[in-house]
């Protein structure tokens, strides 16, 4: 079952026979052989084939999106036997929002690197929403995220506070403004945004309910470099993190404007699926523990 099963999942994401079979080093009619021994267990085709293509059916959809949940919970498994004899090491599946695996997670992940060479680390980038997805489906061993997220049954431990800033190009007029913002005065400027579903978007729709801002005009973008970029180019003002614009700020390329009420603060949490931890994951957790708070 078990290797029917991983041959069934290479199958179905290279979608192709002949690409399984070679990452499986055997021949492809003995991967087809796989592939039926495994759709007479279930009494339904799980893929459609012809000469062009191999795509899941319904019924392969299912088994597919639950097989991918239970050989991640069998290499966790395997994993978490193997310590108990042996040092931390393996592979370690991360996940963290952008704002942190881009700015903050590289410097933890070479201290990590440098004291325990033999864990090998796999990193995964995307909003929080999809971070929380991915480590309740146990497709990563753990999360590093900030705001809400829509699973309810992870493990959830606050990390550390970030701090929130409206960032602007250098030559903007409050620039150089002597006596702090309202915020209401930035109601007419063009706010750069992050996309549905990012805690920095989630933070930012926090910021305007909290002030009683309606923005006239907004755009979104998938992560922060295009928003920095944009700001710097004068399109318009956001609010970030003070981890994504150190050096931009140090180069003088953007501008923290001073509002009253600012910064705004949101915290950083890690995210996991169960309370069983590989040595390799305790040791990355103790290590965010004492290295979190390095935010400058």
């Amino acid at each position: 079952m078990d290797q029917q099963l991983q041959i069934f999942i290479t199958v179905a994401e290279k979608e192709s026979f002949s690409q399984a079979a070679k990452e499986h080093h055997m021949t492809q009619p003995a991967v087809s052989q796989y592939i039926r021994q495994f759709e007479d267990q279930f009494g339904t085709r799980l893929l459609e084939r012809s000469n062009k293509y191999v795509r899941l059916t319904k019924a392969g959809e299912i088994v597919f999106h639950h097989g991918k949940e239970i050989l991640a919970l069998y290499g966790k498994m395997q994993n978490l036997c193997d310590d108990l004899l042996n040092q931390a090491s393996g592979t370690l599946s991360i996940g963290a929002s952008y704002t942190f695996g881009e700015y903050v997670l590289p410097r933890i992940l070479s201290n990590l690197k440098r004291t325990y060479p033999t864990i090998l680390p796999a990193v995964t980038i995307g909003n929080t929403n999809t971070i929380a997805d991915l480590v309740a489906s146990h497709q990563l061993d753990i999360g590093i995220v900030e705001g809400q997220f829509e699973q309810v049954k992870l493990i959830k431990e606050e990390l550390a506070e970030d701090e929130m800033v409206v960032v602007a190009p250098p030559n903007h007029p409050f620039a150089k403004r002597a006596i702090p913002l309202k915020a209401n005065e930035l109601e007419q400027e063009m706010w750069i945004k992050r996309e549905i579903g990012s805690g920095t978007r989630e933070a930012m729709e926090q910021f305007f309910e909290r002030f009683n801002i309606s923005p006239k005009q907004t755009m979104s973008f998938s992560s922060t470099q295009p928003i920095k970029e944009s700001v710097e180019a004068g399109l318009g003002i956001s609010l970030l993190s003070t981890w994504a614009i150190q050096k931009e700020v140090r180069n003088e390329d953007l501008c923290i404007l001073s509002v009253e009420g600012l910064p705004f603060l949101r915290k950083f949490s890690i995210i996991t699926s169960t309370p069983f931890q590989t040595k390799a994951l305790e040791v990355f957790i103790d290590l965010l523990r004492t290295r979190a708070f390095l935010r400058h």
